[in-house]
């Protein structure tokens, strides 16, 4: 089983989802534990080679692999996801 990690963003933006948001956001969370076999995680391409997303819904998660844990960087709605901040 990987160790699933948020970063300080990611951890920010999952206090800030809708409670039916948040529960589905955080049963993706579970499933992250079992990386790499989990179902429909997507491989970034371009600048965000090596990372990977998973969907629920409109809402997206963004992490990469990193010794035996699961880092999440980003829990956020599609409009503007990928977009530069």
């Amino acid at each position: 089983m990987a160790d699933v990690r948020l970063t300080p963003e990611a951890a920010e933006q999952l206090d800030a989802l809708h409670m039916p948001i948040l529960a589905r956001v955080l049963k993706i969370l579970e499933r992250l534990e079992n990386w790499p076999e989990v179902s429909g995680a997507r491989a970034l391409r371009g600048e965000l080679a090596g990372r990977f997303r998973i969907r629920t819904g409109d809402y997206r998660v963004q992490f990469y692999p990193a010794d035996g844990a699961v880092i999440v960087e980003r829990i956020g709605h599609r409009d503007g996801f990928y977009d530069e901040d």
